[in-house]
């Protein structure tokens, strides 16, 4: 069965892929090795699809850490508000939310899904499901051969959109990394980001559940050298932290080694913070010290900040030395956590690493190998921070992709 071009995986690149190249006249086959379409897209967001960003393409490439600057003409190519459009035009109406995080007004991932698919439909994508591919062969330039099953196709182009290696139990197991290896490609090692992070001791387990509203968050490398930093929601869990600022931050970690330094009152410069617990201690100076900071910090945060500082929870508060109090008011700023690596990539929402970018045009996604084979989405050795500019690095790659297949 010969196709014009086959595409090879029915996630959001996939599927925009193929019917961007079907809506230009090309008659497009869309396989899938799942029973359907589109089973991670389902569940982001929480199952409520955060589909872009509303934002300028500018922001989105300073929301993208790894390899930003190689998506940008793909990205001016099909900007959010381009994606935005897109979706309002086949029935699927959207809103701004928080962060300017964009999600269906329905808050149901499947109208985004519902799109999608009617998208296709007009345009003549046929559509294989359950259908695992277990080689590419190029034969000559512009000339694939494509297995999957008991089935073979044959196209002049063929593009990769498989994903990388996050939720695998949505189809997402890196066979694509595979493929692209065959056919001469160099693959970045794939490993999480946007991923919670586990933190060496006992002390998250001791705060395990609890949530910091406004918090500073850096990231040093081992060498002490800030890598990130951020402000806003963290949470304690059972094996370290998690939270906006902690996904965030995983984006930029290139190796376990590493510190997280937590700022428990960004609002209070040293001084003023000194002045406040002062007050406190003065507030409640018959209690013990366990008691008396009830109003400073959280109370499952009391027993380890005492514990950190050799302080007995028993002693009272007007007994406290200046210097245990400048050693309070230094944990304040500056709450250490040392990092023990990443959470399993399976836990990940986004996957970092990929096909190499220096090896593919960074205006069509066609590679610089192979000639005819293109990539799309998360297969990508391209990463970027929580808030919809995944998706719209999906969006943009698939729509550069299937704009460029002859």
């Amino acid at each position: 069965m010969r196709y014009d071009g086959i595409v090879i995986g029915g996630g959001a690149a996939g599927m925009f892929a193929a019917l961007t190249a079907a809506g230009r006249g090309k008659r497009v086959l869309l396989l899938e090795r799942n029973d359907r379409l589109g089973k991670k897209l389902l569940i982001t967001g929480k199952g409520r699809c955060n589909v872009t960003n509303n934002c300028s393409v500018q922001e989105v490439l300073q929301n993208t850490p790894r390899n930003g600057r190689f998506l940008y003409s793909a990205m001016e190519a099909f900007s959010p508000e381009q994606m935005m459009a897109f979706l309002e035009d086949n029935g699927c109406p959207v809103k701004t939310e928080r962060g300017n995080r964009v999600f269906p007004v329905s808050d149901r991932s499947s109208s985004v899904l519902e799109a999608l698919r009617r998208a296709m439909d007009r345009a003549g994508v046929q559509v294989r499901t359950a259908a695992r591919v277990s080689q590419i062969q190029a034969e000559q330039a512009h000339c694939f051969r494509v297995t999957a099953g008991d089935h073979v196709y044959c196209a002049n182009w063929v593009i990769l959109a498989t994903g990388g290696v996050s939720y695998p139990a949505t189809g997402s197991t890196g066979d694509g990394y595979a493929m692209a290896k065959e056919l001469g490609h160099t693959v970045i090692p794939p490993q999480g980001s946007l991923v919670s992070l586990e933190i060496a001791g006992t002390d998250c387990q001791q705060m395990q559940g609890l949530s910091l509203r406004n918090v500073g968050v850096k990231l040093l490398d081992s060498k002490g050298k800030v890598r990130y930093q951020d402000f806003g929601e963290l949470l304690f869990t059972h094996f370290g932290v998690s939270g906006p600022t902690v996904l965030s931050a995983s984006a930029h970690m290139q190796e376990v080694a590493g510190t997280l330094v937590l700022d428990l009152k960004p609002a209070l410069r040293e001084e003023k913070l000194d002045n406040r617990i002062l007050r406190d201690l003065q507030r409640y100076q018959n209690r013990t010290m366990e008691h008396a900071m009830v109003d400073l910090l959280p109370r499952s945060m009391i027993p380890v900040v005492l514990h950190r500082l050799e302080i007995n929870p028993t002693l009272q508060a007007n007994a406290l030395k200046k210097q245990q109090r400048r050693a309070l008011v230094g944990l304040l700023k500056a709450f250490s956590l040392p990092i023990a690596g990443k959470r399993p990539v399976e836990e990940a929402i986004i996957t970092s690493g990929g096909i190499q970018v220096s090896e593919i045009n960074p205006k069509t996604m066609e590679s610089k190998r192979m000639p005819g084979l293109y990539f799309a989405g998360e297969i990508l050795d391209c990463d970027a921070y929580t808030g919809g500019f995944n998706l719209q690095i999906a969006w943009a790659t698939a729509n550069a992709a299937g704009s460029a297949v002859e």
